[in-house]
């Protein structure tokens, strides 16, 4: 049986690990794009990190930013085509530690760009190494005895960045389930949609799973996001300009 698949993303197969949720991400990407219209003016940012691996599989164009460098890379391209709808695509490692200060300021400065981040609690390319949103108590390869205090707490982005001026709408999703992923895919139309109608900056943070990271089957993953991180990330809406 052959697959449907939006015209703006690649019919080739991917190399991210079993259960994970970029693919899924992908999807709801592509979806929005193509019910939007918009592909032929996309042009999306992939940095380090398994976000990086994204130009392989959309059929749009993109281009790749130094480790935590796409809002300034989008700010760049947005000011010089204004026309295009300008998408980062980041990891929590990307966006919220080394990229926490261009994220933090191009969204303060409220630059008509939209942030897809993908949440999922762990350096996933790199070993499963401890980053800003790892949770408390959380087991990984840098915090072998779970995470403390010590280390921080985990960095609630949209939370965070809904106290800005400048800051549009800012959505936290989850796919996990076939309820949640419908949910997250009305919510990246709607940032997208946001950024046509030049609204100001507009984020969607995703919690998905990542069962290497984590050491959990993917079922498993999928279910840990609904006993532990919806705990302290709650889904909703933290900003809407509307």
């Amino acid at each position: 049986m052959k697959t449907i698949l939006p015209e703006s993303i690649r019919r080739i197969s991917h190399i991210y690990c079993p259960g994970c949720g970029h693919g899924i991400i992908h999807r709801l990407m592509g979806e929005a794009i193509d019910e939007l219209g918009i592909v032929e003016k996309t042009i999306a940012i992939a940095p380090v990190g398994c976000a990086v691996f994204g130009y392989f599989y959309w059929h749009f164009d993109t281009t790749e930013a130094a480790h935590g460098r796409p809002p300034a890379v989008a700010t760049g391209i947005k000011r010089v085509l204004p026309d295009r709808i300008v998408i980062t695509y980041q990891g929590d490692g990307d966006l919220a530690a080394i990229g926490g200060n261009e994220m933090l300021h191009a969204a303060n400065r409220g630059e008509n760009i939209t942030v897809l981040f993908v949440n999922n609690a762990c350096y996933g390319m790199t070993g499963g190494q401890m980053a800003p949103t790892t949770l408390l108590k959380q087991v990984t390869t840098t915090t072998p005895k779970g995470r403390t205090n010590e280390d921080g707490y985990p960095l609630r982005v949209c939370e965070l960045l809904s106290t800005l001026g400048g800051v549009a709408y800012a959505e936290r999703v989850a796919v996990n389930t076939p309820a949640n992923i419908m949910k997250a895919r009305a919510a990246v139309k709607k940032a997208l949609q946001y950024q046509i109608d030049k609204k100001g900056f507009t984020i969607v943070e995703f919690l998905s799973m990542c069962p290497v990271g984590w050491g959990l089957a993917p079922v498993e993953s999928a279910e840990w996001i609904n006993k532990e991180m919806i705990k302290y990330f709650p889904l909703g809406v933290f900003k809407d300009t509307k």
